[in-house]
């Protein structure tokens, strides 16, 4: 315990990348093991993220089927989905940021690292393990990169439509948005699938490090 205190109060006073994997490597932690559980955090937000997704558009589903009552009530649920879906949004994009940091560093050490062989054969060996982790890599943060870039239009169709219902707080202006109902679905239902793509990927690159 008293370890873990010294490391996180050091990475406090310092806030580097470098001080904050030696630390974690003093502890017998490597950045393989870091990228490990940075890669299930990013895949944890996703699927955060499409429930979250999936939730306002439910909310938006029942704002077209408005037949009665207290449309500030409609009005309230619906911001409070579009705020919810930010805050979602955001915590992908940095947990799939904290994710290319390890891997940069791990990447870039190994390659340093290799020149430290004296065994050519181990050298070749390894050197083949890291081009292949490189491409299984990048295949995967591409995936998450494709579905992070779904996240930003379906934000902005449901701000549209929070600002228009909050300016015209009345029936016709529900009629108004029922039409663009079917268009943000379509891109909920696509970042849904962009983001299985890249939780599936998440799994195999995890499974393919581990062993």
């Amino acid at each position: 315990m008293k370890n873990l205190v010294i490391v996180f109060f050091s990475l406090v006073m310092f806030g580097c990348q470098s001080a904050y994997y030696a630390a974690w490597e003093k502890l017998g932690v490597e950045k393989r093991d870091i990228l490990v559980d940075r890669v299930e955090d990013a895949k944890d937000s996703q699927e955060d993220a499409q429930l979250q997704f999936a939730s306002a558009l439910d909310e938006f589903s029942q704002l077209i089927n408005y037949d009665g009552g207290e449309l500030q009530d409609v009005y309230d649920d619906l911001s409070g989905q579009y705020e919810a879906s930010k805050s979602a949004a955001d915590n992908v994009s940095s947990r799939i940021d904290k994710v290319e940091s390890v891997a940069e560093a791990l990447f870039d050490e190994w390659a340093e690292e290799l020149e430290k062989y004296s065994n050519a054969k181990l050298k070749r060996d390894s050197e083949k393990q890291l081009r292949e982790t490189q491409r299984r890599y990048n295949s995967l943060i591409s995936a998450m990169r494709k579905a992070e870039s779904k996240m930003p239009p379906v934000l902005s169709a449901l701000q549209d439509n929070v600002l228009y219902l909050k300016h015209n707080l009345n029936a016709n202006a529900v009629g108004a948005l029922q039409g663009e109902f079917n268009l943000i679905k379509k891109d909920i239902d696509l970042l849904i699938e962009e983001m299985n793509s890249a939780i599936s990927q998440s799994n195999e690159f995890i499974t393919s490090i581990q062993s």
